[in-house]
């Protein structure tokens, strides 16, 4: 079992790399949709339905706090409460064991939804948001849920598969 956590956080670990250099030149800002990738938020929405909704808020939470210090300074802990708090709220509306795609794939716009909606109200409760809502959903959230779809539709085979190896994993090593 411990095997397949490490490699669980290691592949977290190499999104969030792969997303702070090899996305930004695959997605330039000369685009008039800006889209804010999060790679390792989908992983961890997977996580939340194919594993446990404890597991993905520890992996929100210290995902999160990576993100507010190596890519968002402006207020530490915003990212990690938002990324903790949609995962886990998720994991309590979707509780599915074996969730099909269709399912999944909604999971994904609902979590990449309420992940930065919350990311907005924490930053409107310290003025550091200038645009409305509607602004941000449509210029922002709207491109961003549909990356993360694809992303997600991408992912959603080789994640699920290693999800539901590690769970049987962790049902054998339970004691009886």
């Amino acid at each position: 079992m411990r095997m397949r956590r490490s490699v669980l956080v290691l592949l977290l670990f190499l999104l969030f790399i792969l997303q702070g250099t090899i996305l930004p030149w695959l997605l330039p800002d000369a685009w008039e949709l800006r889209i804010i990738p999060n790679l390792v938020f989908i992983v961890i929405l997977f996580v939340t339905i194919y594993h446990h909704r404890h597991t993905a808020l520890i992996l929100g939470l210290s995902f999160g706090m990576l993100h507010d210090i190596v890519y968002y300074g402006r207020i530490l802990g915003a990212h990690s409460f938002a990324m903790g708090l949609s995962a886990y709220l998720i994991g309590l509306i979707f509780q599915i064991p074996r969730a099909p795609l269709p399912l999944m794939m909604t999971v994904v716009l609902l979590g990449s939804l309420l992940e930065d909606s919350i990311l907005f109200a924490i930053y409107s409760v310290f003025n550091l948001n200038q645009e409305p809502y509607n602004w941000a959903l449509l210029n922002y959230m709207l491109p961003t849920m549909l990356f993360h779809f694809a992303v997600g539709l991408l992912l959603y085979i080789p994640v699920r598969r290693q999800l539901e190896l590690l769970k049987k994993e962790t049902r054998k090593e339970e004691p009886a």
